[in-house]
């Protein structure tokens, strides 16, 4: 790439293109290609003036290098770019909103008097056929106070302000449209899948292959726990797939051959061998979108208090109006009121609000689903955790394997990491990576692989039943044995680990021991959010009392409970709601899935099981868990701007009401500062919420 530097200081710079022009999707190219390099932590393209500025860390040599050997070329066969583009959809708005500017001062400074009046009555038929049609509905609406003040305003050979109130509501209806549509593609984004490879099923076997690769027609394995990545058609098998997220359904779906699927719903029990029908699967952001446009479980309690108490007050207004001209038989008093209503405000505030806070929250890598959830976050009084991959890190290590009986270290790894791999979870990843830093290959020898919620692998080898799991299964569910004269060696293992128990033919053949370091944020999280109102923290873990113990007291929860199922969380979290709290759940295996659906907001681990994502509410970030902190904060911040605009909302309107009566305030004076301060509230809950400091941790 051709390209001069501008201008740079120290992890900044500032470089622009030697290319007349950049059209959008290059731009996007562009930004996500860089974004992808590792010195790479904040890429922007401009495309008008063929300019990047790039914030990045490491050697400024790596940057210019990787700059120079960039080529539009490589960034199309690598780079996969959403279908819906963010940057499209911004500068469409942008071009419409200056036109409209732009062309309605035209219009005031060059068009005649005749012709002005022309187009204020033309922009004025959409508003008066809305005012009408809830007429002949019998609805008092906010529709209907828009069509009389402007009507009646022209009626009065107002013209003036007949045409500001209709170019203000213009405005105000083209900056919600931006702000909705823009929420929603940011949330769809945010939601849309995360899929890097997937199992393909070729000539030679299984093979995992990256997701780009594959293509219409391939045939794609989906086992129990995963995520769908492509719309398609059961081939082979039969699942039940949760379908939740796009259908609404409670219960989970079964597919069967012929049986259609979707990219991102997940199969709960069982597996198939569906053939891609979308390859990218793009569906999935219109599926989302949908869902977020028609779904009331969106809504937060706020908002539906907002939008009801909004068509409550227009009924009062227009009373208010008619009462005003009965008294003082003046017109203007009366109009002066009718152009002022709280419902518009109400209205359009508080879902921007809550929509701002939900992309916030993405930015801070947290999807939020509704804001009925930042609202229970925002509201809530206790947290319970999962240990494993929650309070611990998401990718513990094998720190050594033991062998029983007559078996090889080096072969019972090689043997757990086959089985293992193919089941997202912490422990499974911590097997496969160790099997993959000692170079062990581990080809597919066994049989069909079924996963026990809860409790472990069971597959086949050499005509073997092979179990892998936990000590509860193995040994109490599948009644396997100890060879002769080793109890005592079992007895001795090392209890600061975690342990995975291996079994074949009904005999224990080794047990992997699995380092499970907490993350080193957790405390201080936990101390952050008690000072943040959480008044209770609890640890939920399957682990020995003792394991448990240990962990609790160095995290400073409040309480643990140990040697828990996946049934016994959801039944304490229900047991905690039911006392009066609300509660959030913090998980990242299908185990945790009950529990998750049960609190009154589930937040799960974003590289967690996909089930667990997909039945939570919330998905922070597996990088810190600092993001439950940033959650907490936007909730709060949310719902103080909600009060907030509430109490200006009603104050400033009412006072503008009250000024009309007196006569002190013009018809026209009073709609412009109603709509006025409609567009400001509105604004303001667009814009971010207040920045919280980091400070709030106890000593």
């Amino acid at each position: 790439m051709n390209a001069t530097i501008l201008h740079e200081s120290h992890g900044r710079i500032r470089i622009r293109l030697k290319q007349r022009r950049m059209t959008l999707e290059q731009a996007d190219q562009l930004e996500a290609w860089l974004q992808s390099r590792n010195w790479a932590q904040q890429i922007t393209v401009h495309e008008r003036t063929c300019t990047v500025i790039a914030y990045y860390s490491g050697d400024r040599r790596a940057v210019l290098d990787d700059f120079r050997r960039f080529s539009w070329k490589e960034a199309e066969k690598n780079v996969n770019l959403p279908a819906h583009s963010s940057r499209a959809l911004n500068r469409e708005f942008e071009e419409k909103l200056v036109g409209k500017i732009m062309l309605k001062a035209a219009c005031t400074l060059f068009l005649p008097p005749p012709l002005r009046i022309a187009r204020i009555l033309w922009h004025m038929v959409p508003f008066v056929r809305r005012g009408l049609r809830c007429l002949l509905r019998r609805r008092i609406k906010v529709d209907l106070l828009d069509a009389l003040s402007i009507s009646i305003s022209a009626c009065r050979g107002d013209f003036g302000t007949a045409g500001a109130v209709t170019f203000l509501l213009e405005v105000g209806e083209l900056l919600e449209e931006w702000t909705r549509k823009k929420s929603m593609e940011d949330l769809a984004r945010c939601m849309s899948l995360n899929i890097d490879r997937v199992w393909l099923r070729t000539e030679q076997g299984e093979v995992l292959v990256p997701v780009s690769q594959v293509q219409p027609g391939d045939a794609v394995i989906v086992r129990a726990g995963s995520v769908i990545p492509m719309d398609g058609i059961v081939l082979e098998g039969e699942a039940t797939v949760n379908q939740a997220s796009l259908t609404g359904e409670s219960i989970p779906a079964i597919k069967r051959p012929n049986s259609t699927v979707y990219a991102g719903t997940v199969v709960e029990e069982g597996e198939c061998v569906l053939e891609v029908k979308q390859a990218s699967g793009q569906s999935r952001y219109d599926q989302i979108v949908h869902m977020i446009e028609q779904s009331e479980q969106m809504k937060s309690a706020a908002e539906s208090k907002a939008a009801h108490l909004a068509d409550k007050l227009v009924p009062y207004t227009f009373v208010g109006s008619l009462l005003s001209f009965a008294l003082t038989r003046n017109v203007a008093r009366a109009l002066s009121v009718l152009m002022v209503d709280f419902s518009c405000a109400l209205k359009l505030a508080m879902p921007l609000a809550v929509l701002s806070a939900m992309r916030e929250a993405g930015k801070a890598h947290v999807t939020v689903k509704g804001g009925k959830f930042l609202e229970a976050v925002a509201a809530a009084d206790t947290v319970v955790f999962d240990k494993t991959g929650t309070l611990t890190h998401a990718c513990p290590r094998v720190a050594k394997v033991i062998p029983f009986g007559e078996n090889k270290e080096t072969d019972m790894l090689r043997l757990a990491a086959c089985l293992e791999e193919h089941f997202p979870h912490s422990m499974a990843n911590a097997v496969v990576e160790e099997a993959k830093r000692q170079g062990l290959t581990h080809e597919e020898f066994h049989s069909k692989v079924e996963y026990l919620v809860a409790h472990g692998i069971v597959s086949t080898v050499d005509g073997k039943r092979v179990l892998i799991g936990s000590a509860h299964f193995v040994f109490e569910d599948e009644k396997c044995k100890i060879p002769e004269g080793e109890q005592e060696r079992f007895a001795m293992l090392p209890e600061e680990y975690s342990h995975l128990f291996l079994a074949i033919g009904g005999q224990l053949a080794a047990v992997l021991c699995i380092s499970d370091p907490l993350r080193e944020e957790a405390a201080a999280v936990l101390r952050t959010l008690r000072n943040m109102g959480i008044k209770r923290t609890v640890m939920l873990t399957g682990d020995s009392q003792r394991t448990a113990a240990a962990i609790a007291s160095q995290l400073g929860v409040d309480e643990f409970r140990a040697e828990v199922l996946p049934a016994d969380k959801a039944e304490f979290v229900a047991r905690l709601r039911k006392e009066g709290h609300t509660v959030l759940m913090v998980g990242d295996g299908i185990n945790d899935s009950p529990a998750l659906s049960e609190a009154d907001a589930g937040i799960a681990i974003s590289d967690g099981a996909a089930l667990a994502r997909e039945i939570a509410d919330i998905t922070i970030a597996a990088d810190s868990l600092w993001e439950l902190v940033e959650l907490r904060r936007i909730a709060m911040e949310l719902m103080r701007r909600i009060h907030s605009n509430y109490r200006f909302v009603i104050g400033f309107n009412g006072v503008l009401i009250a000024l009309g009566v007196m006569g002190i305030l013009p018809p026209a004076t009073s709609a412009t500062l109603h709509n006025l301060s409609t567009l400001g509230v509105s604004l303001r809950s667009m814009g971010p919420l207040p920045q919280a400091q980091r400070t709030l941790i106890a000593e």
